[in-house]
């Protein structure tokens, strides 16, 4: 008889303490707590309850990470200009708003290193861009090279892509470039123009999704930094929708979908090539909110949910790489 004791597989490392930096699929025996470990997805794919804006608010814009989120502009019975920011738990009002307060802007960069550009305040679309430092926002000398409002938006503070969006001349496809001081209009123009899209990624990596072209739309369009491809559509067509993630690993939620309810708490996720629906949904469903994150540790904050605005903060844990421990029983 073959003795098995004592012999131990070759492609397992044998540790006394987890690997500090494990890659996807690694597995180890730890023998201090003699246990098999391994590092893989763990699926949540849920929303849950954060802590409430500190004013009820919509169409307001957001950025930044699901810990560390910045919201700003909106509207509750007259147009505001108010900022707020969340730790992960709570929401700060900030002592000063925007400078140009305005309804459905649009924000990219960080909590610290912000920017905010176009939006509505009656009578007319704003070219207004707003630089934020992490506690004031700065008017910069130059403004859009075409007022919009609800404009789709990716990248940094020093970096950014603006695209789509309407102005009373009608429903937009320009897109236009901003180096960290002035907008640059481009050649290029989406194949779908569209106002009140979803959008994620950087300025020469960016995704468009959903919409209003004058009927809700689902198209999605990818950016490679020089001009726009038609790629599969979401599942629902929606405007005014919440957003977070990248090109290639994007979500999308809530938004006005028409009928009854109007509003939707849907959440679809990006993989690069294809929209999948998640069956979990947001708990207050709503439109024209404030979002942050990435498709894994997504926001959604604010919205218009069947009244003149919300304080409802939600947030969204998908699929995330963790330390399991193996069981083989």
């Amino acid at each position: 008889m073959v003795a098995y004791t004592g012999i131990q597989g070759q492609n397992i490392l044998i540790v006394s303490s987890d690997p500090s930096d494990p890659t996807e699929g690694q597995i180890w025996y730890n023998s201090t707590t003699n246990l098999l470990k391994g590092y893989a997805n763990i699926v949540t794919n849920a929303w849950a309850s954060g802590g409430a804006l500190n004013t009820a608010v919509r169409q307001n814009a957001g950025t930044g990470t699901q810990t560390a989120a910045l919201s700003f502009g909106g509207a509750l019975t007259a147009i505001i200009g108010q900022t707020e920011l969340y730790n992960g738990t709570s929401w700060t009002t900030n002592p000063t708003g925007l400078n140009t307060a305005r309804v459905n802007p649009r924000g990219t960069g960080t909590q610290t290193a912000a920017l905010g550009f176009g939006g509505y305040n009656p009578p007319a679309a704003q070219t207004a861009t707003e630089l934020w430092n992490g506690s004031t926002w700065t008017s910069n000398p130059t403004g859009l090279n075409t007022a919009k409002s609800s404009v789709g938006g990716s990248g940094t503070q020093t970096a950014t892509l603006a695209f789509g969006g309407s102005n009373p001349g009608g429903v937009l496809s320009q897109t236009e470039s901003w180096n960290g001081s002035s907008w640059t209009s481009l050649p290029q123009t989406m194949n779908t123009a569209r106002t009140g899209m979803g959008a994620a990624g950087t300025q020469t990596s960016a995704l468009a999704f959903s919409g209003e072209t004058g009927a809700l739309t689902a198209a999605t369009e990818s950016w490679n930094g020089s001009s726009w491809t038609t790629v599969n559509s979401m599942s629902l067509a929606r405007s005014s929708l919440g957003n977070a993630g990248t090109q290639t690993a994007a979500l999308g939620f809530a938004g006005y979908k028409g009928g009854s309810p109007a509003n939707s708490g849907a959440t679809e996720l990006w993989n690069g090539t294809s929209w999948t629906t998640n069956p979990n949904s947001m708990s207050t469903i709503r439109h024209n909110l404030g979002s942050a994150g990435t498709q894994t540790a997504a926001l959604g904050f604010g919205g218009n949910a069947g009244n003149p605005g919300t304080t409802a903060t939600e947030e969204w844990t998908g699929a995330a790489l963790a330390v399991r421990t193996i069981t083989t029983s």
